[in-house]
């Protein structure tokens, strides 16, 4: 059995390896850790904007933001940081 996919022609121009932000939801109250930017460490190398699923963080002269309403946690961010400026802190109640 051969699947084919018909091609449609459309103005709209959705990028796919770019998620729009807060493409899964608000967070709301279940995340559990939030990662933390140590701002004085941060080279500005934008690898945490780059790799975060959720398009939540932002790196502009000043250092790293995260958007907490839209951040899950998952502490990607953490991994990629070459400087270890970002950190996994437990959610305050």
């Amino acid at each position: 059995m051969v699947i084919t996919m018909k091609l449609v022609k459309t103005e709209d121009k959705l990028p796919i390896s770019y998620p729009s932000e807060g493409a899964a939801g608000k967070t709301g109250t279940w995340r559990l850790e939030r990662p933390i930017v140590n701002n004085e460490m941060c080279t500005r190398c934008f690898l945490c904007e780059i790799y975060c699923p959720g398009n939540v963080i932002t790196v502009d002269k000043e250092g790293a933001h995260i958007d907490y309403n839209y951040c899950k946690g998952c502490g990607i961010c953490v991994k990629v940081c070459p400087k270890n400026a970002i950190k996994m802190e437990p959610e305050e109640e």
